[in-house]
């Protein structure tokens, strides 16, 4: 472990303890590689145990299963938030400035995608209302039928018609984009 930490603050490389100088150690010290190569994921995954294997107050296995469960976090929260990036980046930017922790941008992405979900159910059930009786209309005498006097609500003007009309032809637009029937 002393060999390691050494290793490590003489700055020989990103990874001390990697490839060749692994063995060399291990050949050089006389202790096994697999010795080093757990006093390398102590250093890397939980250096505050470093100096307390050193001296003696916590052994190596007990750091090494230890860094492994933090390596096996930090990976595990790399992997969310690159997951949280391709899906959302500005939550994923969030959560690396701090102001949002990854659970909590997790929880946000949820519940935007639900009120998503919600929204579109809505819009669909609503034009699966409106279009398809607007569509029998056509063809028909309603529109000459149709008295102010009668109206359920408010009664339709040229501004109304003139609003439905750009709602439809907006519609088309969408259907033709996404390639629908």
């Amino acid at each position: 472990m002393i060999t390691a930490k050494a290793c490590s603050l003489s700055g020989q490389s990103e990874r001390p303890l990697s490839g060749r100088s692994s063995r060399s150690l291990s050949e050089q010290l006389g202790v096994s590689l697999g010795t080093v190569g757990k006093a390398s994921i102590v250093l890397q995954h939980a250096p505050d145990l470093v100096d307390p294997v050193i001296s003696g107050a916590t052994g190596l296995n007990e750091a090494y299963a230890t860094a492994q469960e933090n390596k096996a976090k930090a990976n595990s929260a790399e992997v969310q938030l690159a997951r949280l990036r391709e899906a959302d980046p500005e939550l994923a930017d969030r959560v690396v400035e701090g102001d949002l922790t990854l659970a909590g941008a997790w929880a946000e992405r949820t519940a935007r995608v639900e009120e998503d979900k919600r929204e579109r159910r809505v819009a669909t059930r609503l034009l699966d209302e409106v279009v398809p009786l607007l569509a029998q209309a056509r063809g028909t005498r309603t529109f000459s039928r149709y008295d102010p006097l009668y109206a359920s609500g408010a009664p339709i003007t040229r501004e109304t018609i003139a609003h439905a009309m750009t709602a439809l032809g907006e519609m088309d637009q969408v259907w033709q984009e996404r390639d629908l029937p």
